[in-house]
């Protein structure tokens, strides 16, 4: 049972309405897939880079390009790039993994003034922290199970 607005709710939801601002859902969607197949071509590029001129074998390639990837987030969240990337890209920029290396070292670099103890060494995990807790959990999970059913 659905209670009726009142007149007063009624009147506060049109101005709600009125006021906030329209969102070009297309637009946002562009912007995320570009930024983000951008951000995914470079990947591959450093891929390629690791796989010719450097000769890396296909063990050590995948975490190569993880870590060189990391590596760019990171260095572009503490210069403050990542975030107008992420201003202009939206979703785009947070899908890859650089997105989890922003999420890494941007409340590091909110709160460096606190110290490297209780400031850095703090918050430097309080986003990515419990996705790698959840993440590593489930997987460790997943291959018990799968081992039981084997």
């Amino acid at each position: 049972m659905k209670n009726p607005q009142t007149a007063q709710q009624k009147q506060y939801q049109q101005r709600v309405n009125e006021k906030m601002p329209r969102s070009n859902v297309l637009s946002q969607c562009l912007r995320a897939f570009v930024s983000g197949g951008i951000i995914c071509c470079i990947g591959q590029a450093v891929r390629a880079w690791g796989q010719g001129p450097l000769g890396l074998s296909e063990e050590n390639l995948a975490a190569f390009t993880a870590m060189v990837m990391v590596f760019l987030g990171a260095t572009l969240t503490g210069l403050g790039v990542y975030d107008k990337i992420g201003t202009w890209a939206g979703a785009g920029s947070i899908v890859p993994i650089t997105g989890f290396a922003n999420s890494v070292v941007s409340p590091a670099m909110e709160f460096k003034r606190e110290g490297f103890v209780m400031g850095v060494g703090a918050k430097l995990f309080s986003i990515a922290g419990p996705v790698l807790v959840y993440g590593i959990s489930a997987s460790i999970l997943v291959g018990l199970v799968t081992c039981l059913l084997k």
